[in-house]
Order: structure tokens, then sequence, then C-alpha cells
């Protein structure tokens, strides 16, 4: 009898133990994420509860409100039940936070990366990684492509785009296009190049990022080329030929003539490309609605691609389009092993797994970095899949997002302020370049 009351005693506890042990054994890890998207809270907490479903571990979802992520951070992470995943404001908020994020170069999670590139690392390891990128180049219009490839008489012997891949073949084909317009049932070959306050940052920020890049890609720190450009006093603009190549480009072929393009706001070039008036028109992914929602719209989704931005620098024929983010994953390094490996397990059944993967893509509609994605899993816009489609091409370089190390809004603008006089005939180029480059100096003091 007392064996079996014994027995019995034995049997209550171990049930009740369940609650917070496997068997009788070793408690399971918590996971703790602190989230940077209160618009996500909702679906980050039905992931949870499918999670603690399917695999018995809890993953407590704390969302931060809109724009206190940082302060929320620095609350939590001084805690005893810290925060286990946490967010990086890319290479630049990693600095902030180096001392707190694991190395994750030997895990399943890093090596689903469709381009490492894209991870913030050193030589000596890997320590966040990008959950959700977006991407931009030159939109075009494949069926007025099409068209034109088909004239006749055209200049050129280029007969697809496939045979665009570089400066020289943009060019040649933008100029013959520009002569052939009324043919092609054109106004313009590019949209308005907007260049009123606030609606410039195509410009100072993501053009001027391509050469940017180039010139601190072969950082003398080995750095990754943002971190080296966020550590620079100077730049010397050493493309800004390459820069103004591309630029002209733009604006000698443009829908609206250059006296005019102050003006112009980038609703209105989206849609003057929506009404099939241009052929290009240079902006992201994002500018699917902008292109879908437009009243009156021509341009099919089937006939929507993009290509990189091209500006005449050597070896660009290998050269992707603009791939980023600033929203970057860390795990806690300072929390338990069993924690870290806990939290490295629900992110890599979040990315790999078909139920995890389904809510990204379907609930929180991310363009993911992942190779365990594939095309039928992407958002459906045909713009996420042209991002995807760079993203999977290994013969292909992702130019990466360095313009989130530019000095400041100040400095923007007077990029911005400068590409405005320029086209307005106020300003020759190196009194631009000029300006530009004793901005930096000057904000960076």
């Amino acid at each position: 009898m007392k064996l079996r009351i014994t027995s019995l005693i034995l049997s209550v506890f171990c049930a009740v133990s369940l609650i917070s042990f496997t068997g009788c054994g070793k408690a399971k890890a918590e996971v703790y994420f602190l989230n940077f998207k209160p618009e996500s809270a909702a679906i980050y907490e039905e992931i949870a509860k499918k999670y603690k479903e399917e695999k018995g571990v809890t993953v407590k979802v704390v969302t931060a409100a809109a724009n206190t992520y940082e302060q929320t951070l620095k609350s939590e992470i001084a805690k005893t039940n810290a925060p286990t995943i946490f967010q990086v404001n890319g290479p630049i908020g990693y600095r902030s936070w180096d001392d707190y994020c694991l190395d994750i170069k030997d895990t399943n999670l890093y090596s689903f990366l469709a381009d490492d590139s894209l991870a913030i690392k050193d030589e000596k390891g890997v320590y966040a990684i990008p959950y959700v990128v977006e991407g931009y180049g030159i939109i075009y219009n494949n069926a007025i492509m099409e068209r034109y490839f088909k004239l006749p008489d055209k200049k050129t012997d280029i007969d697809s785009m496939q045979e665009v891949n570089n400066f020289e073949s943009l060019k040649a084909v933008v100029e013959d296009m520009t002569a052939h317009k009324t043919e092609l049932g054109l106004e313009g070959v590019f949209a308005s190049t907007s260049l009123s306050s606030g609606e410039d940052w195509r410009w100072q920020s993501h053009l001027l990022n391509i050469p940017l890049y180039y010139e601190f890609k072969d950082s003398k720190e080995n750095l990754d080329p943002t971190l080296a450009l966020l550590d620079s006093k100077e730049i010397l603009l050493k493309y800004s030929k390459n820069f103004k190549n591309i630029f002209d480009l733009y604006t000698n072929n443009s829908i609206t003539p250059k006296n005019l393009l102050g003006s112009k706001s980038v609703a209105d070039s989206m849609a003057e490309f929506a009404l099939g008036k241009v052929a290009m028109v240079q902006n992201g992914n994002w500018s699917w609605s902008q292109i879908s929602d437009i009243k009156g719209n021509t341009v099919k989704a089937a006939d929507i691609k993009m290509m990189p931005i091209y500006t005449g620098i050597e070896g660009e024929k290998g050269q992707g389009i603009c791939i980023g983010t600033e929203n970057y994953l860390a795990i806690n390094k300072n929390v338990s092993e069993e924690q870290r490996k806990a939290s490295i397990a629900f992110l890599e059944w979040l990315f790999s797994s078909e139920t995890g993967k389904k809510y990204v893509t379907e609930k929180l509609g991310f363009i993911t970095p992942f190779n365990t994605f594939s095309q039928d899993q992407l958002p459906n816009d045909p713009l996420a899949r042209e991002i995807s489609r760079y993203m999977n091409d290994e013969s292909l370089t992702t130019v990466p997002w360095i313009f989130t190390a530019f000095p400041s809004d100040r400095f923007k603008k007077e990029v911005g302020s400068g590409l405005l006089s320029y086209v307005q005939g106020e300003k020759k180029w190196d009194e631009v370049e000029k300006s530009i480059t004793e901005k930096w100096k000057s904000e960076r003091k």
C-alpha cells in the first residue's frame, strides 16, 4: 500500500510539473521577443500561440509603442528576465548594442540568408540578420520595351532587356527611345525626377547611395561599407561623374522639362508610369500600390520589371539592384544558453517551417531575405518577386543601403537643393559636388 501511495504522489507531482517542465526533467526555456512593429503585434501573438501548440515552448511577445523601441529596449534589457530576441536598427544601431549581440555564424538561421552580405558582421562573427528587406532600382514597363525592340528603324542593335547590362547600353536605348517616343506612344522615357521639397529622397539618398557604395566598398579598415561610411569624416565623391551620368540621363529624357522638376512629387512620377506615359521610373518595391491603385492604370502586373541603376562604374555588369533594410534581429548573448538556443530555434521555425512561412508571407506580408521561401511564398505583387529574383541570383552583387550612414537630414537636404539648382541652371555640376563634400565634412565635425 505504501508503495502504491508513493507512486500516486509521484505521478501527481509529474503531472503538475508539466506546466513548466518536460516530464519530471528540466524546465523548457522561455523565449522573450521584443517586437519593433506595433502594427504586427497581434500577428506575433498569434504566431507565439501556434508555436506553443506545435513545440511546447512559450514565446513571450512584448511590443514597444511607436517610436519608443530604443527606450523600451534599454529598460527591458536591464531586467532579470531580459529579451532573448531583439532588434537593432541596422549597422548603426548595432554599435549601440554590440555588447548584447550573439555571434550566430554557425546557426541554420544564418545559413538561410540568400545573400549573406546583408548580415551585420565582421571578420570574427555574424551578429544580426535582416528579417524583411526592400529593394529599389529602375522600374520599367516591359511591354513598352518590347515595342521599342521591334522598331524597324531603331538605331541600337539591342534586342532585349537582358542585353541592357551597363550604363552604355542603357543610355543608348533610352536616348533612341526618346527619338522614337511618338511612335512608342510616350511623353518621355523617364518619369519626372521629383525635386520639390521633401520629395527628393530618391536622389539625395537612394541615387547617391550607389557612387558612395563603390567609394567605400573596399575600405582600408576591412569594414562593412556602411560602417566605413559611418566612420568617415569626409567623402571624396570619387564617382561624381557616374552620379552625374545617371542623373543627366533621367532629366534629359524626362516627361517633364528641367525647369519644372522642382514642382514634381513622387506621386506625380508614379502616376506617369502607371498611366503608360513613360517607360521607366526609379523607385522601390513599396511603390507597387502607387502603380496598381492609380485610376486608369494601363500597366499590366506581368509587364512590371526592375533593373539595376547603372552609372558607368567599371565592373557594373555584375551589379544587382539596391537591397536593404533597417530591420535586423539579434539574439541576446547575455541570457542563458538554453534561452539562446530556444530563441534561435523559434526564428528558424518561423522562417523555414511551412506554418511559420505562411504567417510571414500571408499575415506579416514580408519580403524575406531567406532562401527557404520559394517564389510562390512571396507577397503577391510583381515588384516583390523582382526583389526575390535579384536576391537569389548568385551571378550578381547586391548594392547595400549605405545611405543609412549619411550624417544627417541637413546633409540630404543640401544634396537635394544642389541637384535642383543644377537642373535649373543655377549651379554647375562641380559646384554641386563641392557643396556635397563640404556639407558632409561640416556635419561630421
